[in-house]
């Protein structure tokens, strides 16, 4: 849940602050001994200082929690957020003298506590302000926000509206606000600064089959809406993550959700009722993501030597760009250009129609065994999946995870039935279950359940045990 992820860059932010705090103590025990006028330089031998620092610094974080000092902040100012750090370094000096005394730690230095003060300010308010500074300069990119459409155009859903617009750092961007067919009238109007009421519920279906839509909002009564559990219904086959404002009328409408799974979340501190086809793991899929940046990563550093193999090899053997770029479908329906090893020669996709009568798949999907355009070269790159190896620049893009199922072109989107939809409701990935199970001898429909499969069951481990798999399938030229 996403309250998993605040949660845990919470205790990020914590764990920086200790460590702020006891650079703060640090400095200001060496200033002590070393700096300031003789008269007062010295500091008592027997004191033990660790647990000085313990104390003070426990009782500092206490209350930097107390004082609301973590994010989110919303509009907060920096000269506000270094009020409240001044405050809460006060307090929690105090709260620490407190304790010393109570453990019958006396004669602490009075000077050490001043500095120690002094330097946490500073430190904290450099750290805080860094923080701020990104939060509020951070601007979800096109790919990566969340697109949200809200449903409803009146109290609920403007209180929605102003908790994401106030919010510049959160990952949520409107896309749009519906209202019901009857009130039709209203469709064009301003609900707040730069947000407008786009349609009505009647283009539905078409914004979430021809959009990119990450989550849905119901911020009207769902007992107002006409034939609202087609909708719901709709938006779960598709895998799109469903929210409903308060009140909690989901009971009375007579729908029962087939896969997705129905719990209480906030977004923006207001509570909603989510239910979710995907994975409610969040901290997973963070901890899936940072993998994905540093598995990425290493291996294009690692890699370098036979990516410029490869690349003088297709270069030296036929005529044409080194890299292959196609536009393909990602999270949602994202569209992005998958980057690949070319393979076949330069007018290959212009030469596709004519072979389309030798597709050997099934479905809207097409691939020939023996594709008379592939080039030498490139016969062997498919075999051994080192065509797929710029995909890692995809990963590092944000558009594709190491693990996840293969990101279709839109053409073939367009013919998918309403549940295979939902294999876009995760991130695509360079590999998945079909890649690692004869993917060559697979029926459409198979590989579409094996992508939901994935989807259903998903978890880190399963994505370790897909990445061991497809290293083997690599080695036994299992590509195609």
């Amino acid at each position: 849940m996403a309250r998993e992820k605040d949660r845990f860059f919470t205790e990020v932010y914590q764990v920086a602050d200790f460590l702020a705090l006891g650079a703060a103590f640090l400095l200001a025990y060496y200033s002590k001994v070393a700096l300031v006028p003789d008269v007062v330089r010295g500091l008592a031998s027997d004191r033990n200082y660790t647990l000085v620092f313990l104390l003070s610094s426990i009782s500092c974080q206490f209350c930097l929690r107390f004082a609301q000092t973590y994010p989110p902040y919303g509009k907060k100012q920096l000269p506000q957020l270094i009020l409240q750090v001044v405050k809460a370094v006060f307090a929690g000096i105090l709260l620490a003298v407190v304790l010393l005394y109570l453990t019958h730690i006396a004669d602490i230095s009075r000077l050490l506590m001043g500095l120690f003060g002094v330097f946490a300010v500073l430190l904290l308010s450099a750290l805080k302000g860094c923080i701020l500074y990104f939060l509020n300069r951070k601007h979800p990119s096109a790919y990566s926000a969340l697109n949200v459409l809200i449903i409803g155009a009146r109290e609920r859903s403007l209180d929605l509206v102003d908790a994401i617009m106030k919010n510049p750092g959160a990952e949520y961007r409107i896309i749009g606000c519906l209202e019901t067919v009857e009130n039709e009238k209203r469709v064009g109007e301003e609900i707040y600064e730069g947000v407008r009421i786009t349609g009505t519920l009647n283009s539905f279906n078409k914004i979430l089959l021809e959009g990119s839509v990450d989550e849905i909002v119901f911020a009207l009564p769902l007992k107002n809406i006409k034939d609202i559990h087609h909708h719901i219904y709709f938006a779960e086959e598709m895998g799109i993550k469903i929210r409903v404002m308060p009140d909690f009328q989901i009971q009375k409408i007579k729908f029962y959700p087939r896969r997705a799974a129905v719990s209480i979340d906030h977004i923006l501190g207001l509570p909603t009722m989510v239910l979710s086809s995907t994975t409610s793991n969040e901290l997973g899929l963070f901890i899936k993501s940072v993998l994905d940046y540093a598995g990425a990563g290493v291996g294009m550093v690692a890699l370098a030597p036979v990516f410029l193999v490869i690349a003088a090899l297709i270069k030296v053997t036929s005529p044409g760009p080194v890299f292959f770029f196609q536009e393909r479908c990602g999270l949602n329906g994202r569209r992005f250009q998958m980057i690949k090893f070319r393979t076949m020669h330069e007018r290959a996709e212009e030469e596709r129609h004519g072979l389309d009568r030798n597709n050997e798949m099934d479905g809207p999907v097409f691939k020939i065994k023996d594709d008379p355009r592939i080039t030498p070269v490139g016969w062997f790159l498919r075999r051994t999946s080192l065509d797929e190896l710029p995909q890692l620049i995809n990963v590092l893009r944000g558009e594709m995870s190491l693990v996840g199922p293969r990101p279709p072109i839109p053409e073939e989107v367009e013919q998918y039935r309403l549940w295979q939809r939902r294999r876009l409701s995760m991130k695509p990935g360079i590999t998945c279950i079909w890649q690692v199970s004869g993917r060559n001898e697979v029926s459409f429909e198979e590989w579409m359940n094996m992508d939901l499969e994935y989807i259903d069951n998903w978890s880190l481990g399963l994505d370790f045990k897909i990445l061991l798999q497809t290293v083997r399938e690599v080695f036994r030229g299992g590509g195609s």
